[in-house]
């Protein structure tokens, strides 16, 4: 857990899981940065701007891309996203981790947006109601009565769109490459602990060696994190609800 080298298969063998893990959350604070000011934002516009029949064609769309294939999103970022960034940062690798990052938020801003959005849909008109009677305007309505009031819904939505892109596959699998190193540059290629599983499940590695149990031990560190995220979600729904 706290090694810094990860080559399981080639001599000298290394079992440090940072540079994974290291990979991993710098794809999922890429995502999350892209993704959370747009969903919110989307939810904000949707809930309290947008007339209904504009709702009514967005929100659909929105939740469309929710079930687009992962694997389209993984060559949409290496063949469309990776050369326009390419462009303004020369020095970008074909793999990368910024255009991987960016993407994974594309898949889970429906996500964040419209479970958001449902939250702020539940709170009573009354509140809103009683803010304007008092003078304020619409965007005061949303940012400090409305957004408050859905507070454990928008955060809950934050956490398990995190958790979501924490266990993405194909996307980082794709446009992120397969070099275990354990960087902060975005622009450099990564790998993460769901495509190092993809890689050694897809590789020549016999069944009952110590190589082939690595991909047990990276899934059950995984699978720890994203459990702990889904309790973080609940202890968060509970400890901010507000019942009206």
């Amino acid at each position: 857990m706290t090694g810094t080298t990860w080559s399981p298969i080639l001599p000298p063998k290394e079992f440090g899981v940072l540079p994974l893990l290291g990979g991993t959350l710098l794809i999922t604070g890429i995502a999350v940065l892209f993704a959370v000011p747009i969903g919110l934002a989307c939810a904000i516009y949707l809930n309290e701007y947008a007339p209904a029949r504009v709702r009514g064609v967005v929100k659909p769309v929105l939740e469309v891309l929710a079930g687009v294939p992962t694997i389209v999103y993984g060559y949409f970022a290496l063949e469309t996203v990776t050369p326009f960034l390419q462009k303004i940062f020369p020095n970008m690798g074909i793999f990368n981790a910024l255009s991987a990052g960016i993407v994974v938020g594309i898949m889970i801003l429906p996500m964040i947006s419209s479970l958001s959005e449902d939250a702020m849909r539940a709170v009573p008109k009354s509140l809103r109601h009683g803010a304007y009677a008092l003078g304020a305007t619409r965007f005061e309505v949303a940012l400090k009565i409305v957004l408050p009031a859905a507070l454990s819904g928008v955060v809950s939505s934050f956490v398990l769109a995190f958790s979501r892109a924490i266990g993405e596959t194909m996307i980082v699998t794709v446009a992120a490459g397969a070099t275990p190193q354990l960087t902060l540059n975005p622009l450099e290629s990564i790998q993460t602990m769901t495509s190092y599983i993809v890689q050694v499940s897809m590789g020549d590695v016999p069944r009952g060696t110590i190589e082939y149990g690595t991909i047990f031990a990276v899934g059950l560190t995984l699978f720890v994190i994203t459990f702990l995220l889904n309790i973080l979600a609940q202890w968060v729904a509970r400890r901010f609800r507000e019942e009206y």
